[in-house]
């Protein structure tokens, strides 16, 4: 078993489904059946096959609610080589978009559990057959090349969150495969850490391992990041290994802020997870004053000082807000109109005010008004809040625009009524 995530999801889809389409058949449903020739082409006799593809075909949305199919759907479509599992049984004509295909297998996957069974009754037998064959398909003739880093400030309930592309988060004691413990678990060995794991099959001439497993990574810290304003970090080192080459160290970097707190990611939140961090992945800009902003608001998640991190986060929402630049004194008003309710935009634009006054003092190493850090931390949230919605198509990415409009609107008099 190369892949023991996948083998328990999958097996706990099949068994599930065998209890669901037996209680089918024992409520009168009647698995269709095919008349076929016996073995020789001058026997008279004929048998009867059961068409259990097609009695699980017809039953698709209903297999669908099943509690177990979200996390072996996610297990499959997280993975490349489908297509030649599904053409090894002979199917064509499957469908080309990644969760689609992986849906079509794993129909596949559970016809082949079941095939010429009438009573759905779950053997170990037939589940390994089945799984050996999808297994086999997966991995014939692929070098995969696998990436761990531990990640801070997350927690799941789940054993592990695929979020698609080969990408996961994997608690460090339910990952399946041996590596070093310093990877796996926090100083100590008193808890596990949380993994984020990119697979990938490699070829020759490829990019390096470690770079791209750089640049993945920091994607998703990047997205993780904007869901949610808990401060998240990878540790100091990740680890990588191609086929079954030892596991090899590099380094990731600054670490960023930490707290005590972590965001805990419940099973019913894993599909908005999933869904926010591939749309940000495919809305980031490459180029641009919203690119630019973005690479702002990381650097300032990565001062471990909140107050060091303040010019980072002026300097971004100053890209974004304020294109006449620094001295127009716009900055305070506009966040404000974005970021706060009519009542409380006054309160706002002072705070900010007084945020941005307080830089000169950051810079020179002066003593500083003590509710720097909360000020700071406030500013951030606001960013992030705007880098979010912007990304989401929630907001204008032309946000002077639309900050102006609401002043403007606030300014207009209101209109007469009549008596």
């Amino acid at each position: 078993m190369r892949n023991r995530q996948l083998h328990g999801a999958v097996a706990a889809f099949a068994e599930e489904a065998a209890w669901q389409l037996s209680a089918e058949t024992a409520d009168g449903a009647e698995v269709p059946f095919e008349i076929v020739r016996g073995g020789r082409r001058d026997s008279p006799l004929y048998c009867y096959r059961p068409l259990t593809a097609d009695f699980i075909e017809q039953r698709v949305g209903l297999l669908a609610r099943l509690e177990s199919f979200l996390p072996a759907l996610h297990a499959l479509s997280g993975l490349s080589g489908l297509d030649r599992y599904l053409d090894a049984r002979g199917e064509r004509g499957y469908p080309v978009e990644m969760r689609s295909r992986a849906e079509f297998a794993l129909r596949v996957f559970l016809s082949r559990v079941f095939e010429e069974s009438t009573d759905f009754v779950l053997s170990e037998e037939r589940l390994a057959r089945a799984y050996g064959e999808l297994e086999e398909a997966l991995y014939e003739a692929r070098t995969d090349t696998v990436v761990i880093a531990p990640l801070l400030g997350l927690e799941i309930v789940s054993d592990a969150v695929p979020l698609g592309d080969g990408l996961a988060v994997v608690r460090g004691d339910a990952f399946p495969e041996e590596a070093p413990a310093d990877a796996l678990w926090a100083p100590g060995a008193d808890r596990a850490h949380l993994l984020a794991v990119l697979r990938w099959e490699t070829a020759a001439g490829d990019q390096s391992p470690v770079a791209h497993g750089r640049v993945r990574l920091r994607r998703l810290l990047s997205a993780l990041r904007l869901y949610d304003s808990t401060p998240v970090a990878y540790g100091p080192l990740g680890w990588t290994r191609t086929g079954s080459s030892p596991w090899q160290p590099f380094a990731l970097g600054a670490l960023g802020r930490r707290d005590d707190d972590a965001l805990l990611i419940a099973p019913e939140h894993e599909d908005e997870l999933r869904a926010f961090c591939s749309l940000v992945g495919r809305r980031t800009p490459k180029s641009g004053e919203l690119a630019w902003a973005l690479r702002r608001y990381e650097m300032a998640c990565d001062r471990a000082i909140p107050a060091e991190s303040l010019t980072d986060v002026l300097l971004a929402l100053r890209a974004l807000l304020e294109a006449e630049g620094p001295t127009s004194g716009r900055l305070a008003g506009r966040l404000a109109a974005l970021c706060a309710l009519p009542d409380d935009r006054a309160a706002l634009t002072a705070r900010v005010a007084q945020t941005v006054a307080l830089e000169r003092a950051v810079v020179g190493g002066l003593s500083v008004d003590p509710e720097l850090d909360k000020l700071t931390r406030e500013l951030a949230d606001h960013l992030r809040a705007l880098l979010r919605d912007v990304l989401c198509g929630h907001l204008d990415s032309d946000l002077t625009v639309v900050a102006d409009e609401i002043i403007g609107e606030d300014a207009a008099p209101a209109s007469p009524t009549l008596a």
